[in-house]
């Protein structure tokens, strides 16, 4: 008696390969057809947005596309769980409205059935935008920052953090420095094992100065039991020396490459070199991590997605409830960010700045979707 009433139930989880590969197909041509959408308009925003930004600097419409297209695919990368969303939404909303789930469930397929190709999917787009769109948008990016900082900003970067140490470049009254440090105390702009090379102008080079540390004070580096070289002269001493500087500690922190910037793949090593260089790498551990959790993000959507398609048909409000599934989604967005702001202000661990948001969605999905299939 027990075996027989096994069996059925395990006809009924048994996947059909024809059904898998239909749902996939459908879930796969609504993501196609969003992403294009959605990309479409993101790039209009952009062209729109640095045409006015570049209104007063001599800046040529190609420059404009050229640097739209640069930031495209990260604004893009931005919105995929938008798109993942919209078209679960649009897949699941389809078969309820051809009837062709009422038909599988009324053949004994259950809803999770119908689940696993859409998730299986997510999870492979999820897969595909951190292994190999992130670390293409990443590059792009960071060609973006630099053309943004040299045309709107006039800025140059004039900071590297590397495995031989951190390097800073600054120019003042008398030519330019370059600082080689092996490692910055943590907490304060305090340089270790300093040398500085100074040029002149047309980069003719000028004097090499050896210290022992360099601590950034106002308007100059103190710098502590240095000597000071200059070429076809004898080494000279200083138990202290200044050099000028318009550096602070704000313009330090902000030459970082921002997490955005680094692919997926150099994450890890980078925040390594800042550990060891004696810089926080908060940012850059929060944003790996935010990337580990992406494809448990995109489950999520697909449960909240199903939730709210596969009962539109029964309640007959598919414009309220397609709305309350959209409304739902932004909400986790914003609640995504602003715990991903937390995480950035230290107040809260780095795992669980970024992995509460898909966490949250993910249960919060399933519980609904528990509800609607058992009551």
């Amino acid at each position: 008696m027990s075996m027989a009433s096994t069996l059925p139930a395990m006809r009924r989880l048994r996947l059909s390969p024809t059904l898998t590969k239909y749902i996939a197909r459908q879930f796969f041509l609504s993501f196609a057809t969003f992403t294009f959408a959605i990309v479409a308009i993101i790039f209009l925003a952009t062209v729109v947005d640095l045409i006015d930004r570049l209104a007063t600097k001599d800046a040529s419409l190609s420059l404009t596309l050229e640097m739209a297209l640069l930031k495209l695919p990260h604004l893009s990368q931005e919105a995929m769980a938008f798109t993942v969303l919209f078209a679960a939404m649009t897949t699941f909303w389809r078969l309820t409205r051809s009837h062709e789930l009422v038909v599988a469930r009324a053949a004994g397929v259950s809803v999770w059935q119908f689940l696993l190709p859409v998730l299986g999917s997510a999870l492979l787009v999820g897969c595909l935008t951190v292994t190999a769109l992130n670390p293409l948008a990443s590059v792009l990016l960071s060609r973006f920052e630099r053309l943004e900082a040299n045309y709107i900003h006039n800025e140059t970067s004039f900071l590297a953090v590397s495995k031989t140490g951190l390097w800073l470049r600054q120019a003042d009254r008398d030519g330019q420095s370059v600082i080689h440090a092996t490692r910055v105390s943590p907490g304060s702009v305090l340089l270790h094992d300093v040398i500085v090379f100074r040029y002149a102008e047309g980069d003719r080079f000028q004097s090499r100065i050896d210290a022992d540390r360099a601590q950034l004070q106002e308007r100059r580096w103190r710098l502590s039991e240095a000597w000071f070289s200059k070429p076809g002269e004898a080494s000279v001493y200083h138990e202290e020396f200044d050099i000028p500087t318009d550096l602070t500690v704000d313009k330090i922190q902000e030459s970082f490459a921002p997490p955005e910037t680094i692919a997926f793949w150099n994450l890890p090593e980078f925040i390594e070199v800042m550990d060891a260089a004696g810089f926080s790498a908060l940012p850059h551990r929060l944003q790996l991590h935010r990337l580990l959790a992406l494809p448990m993000l995109f489950a999520a959507m697909v449960l909240l997605a199903a939730t709210f398609s596969m009962r539109t048909q029964r309640r007959g409000r598919v414009g309220l409830v397609i709305m309350a599934g959209l409304l739902t989604g932004f909400l986790l967005y914003f609640m995504s960010n602003f715990v991903f702001a937390i995480g950035l202000s230290g107040t809260i661990p780095v795992v669980l700045a970024a992995w509460t948001p898909a966490g949250v969605s993910l249960m919060l999905g399933a519980a609904m979707l528990l509800h609607l299939e058992d009551g």
